[in-house]
């Protein structure tokens, strides 16, 4: 059986999935390969500031620049580690480059970068990650624990954090408020 790649996609929570680390949520997935998956949620704001952050990591902004930019929750693993997923891709310390305009970056440049403004043009700023062991991805979908497309920068970067979880559905044509809370299979 061939499976499909899902790096650059969303996956989207179905209504019935309740673990709170999930529940309601979408998620760009940055890397889905044969050693398994992972991802960046981008609809859960943390009431963390940028400001709060880089005054923690000692980091100088200049100023003209305002942080009340919100750190997102990206996840259930590495809480404590920083990532920040933008376009366009630049060239930073440590970054995955997930497609020809967006990547993933953990090294501090950016963040010193965008505390001077001269960042990215558009970036999520998270806290954390979501991952997946080998097949663990493919499974979940399976059992409608979760709805998959192919991403929109869109809504990454310009629809606001609490309407992200429908508006990546929208892309599929699905009300998600209209969906059962019990899944099924015939």
């Amino acid at each position: 059986m061939e499976t499909t790649n899902l790096t650059s996609h969303f996956i989207i929570a179905m209504p019935n999935l309740v673990d709170d680390n999930f529940n309601h949520t979408v998620t760009y997935i940055c890397e889905h390969n044969e050693n398994g998956s992972f991802g960046i949620v981008i609809n859960r704001k943390t009431d963390v500031t940028l400001d709060e952050v880089i005054h923690q990591m000692e980091i100088e902004p200049s100023d003209s620049i305002a942080n009340e930019k919100f750190i997102y929750h990206g996840g259930p693993v590495q809480q404590e580690r920083g990532f920040v997923l933008h376009q366009p891709v630049g060239k930073w310390d440590s970054s995955l480059q997930i497609n020809d305009h967006l990547a993933l970056t953990t090294s501090r440049d950016i963040l010193e970068a965008i505390a001077h403004d001269e960042g990215p043009e558009q970036s999520i700023i998270t806290l954390g990650y979501a991952g997946w062991s080998p097949g663990q991805l493919e499974q979940e979908i399976a059992y409608n624990t979760w709805l998959s497309c192919p991403a929109d920068d869109q809504i990454i970067f310009e629809i606001p954090a609490e309407k992200r979880w429908q508006a990546a559905a929208d892309l599929l044509g699905i009300d998600l408020q209209l969906l059962s809370n019990d899944a099924g299979h015939a």
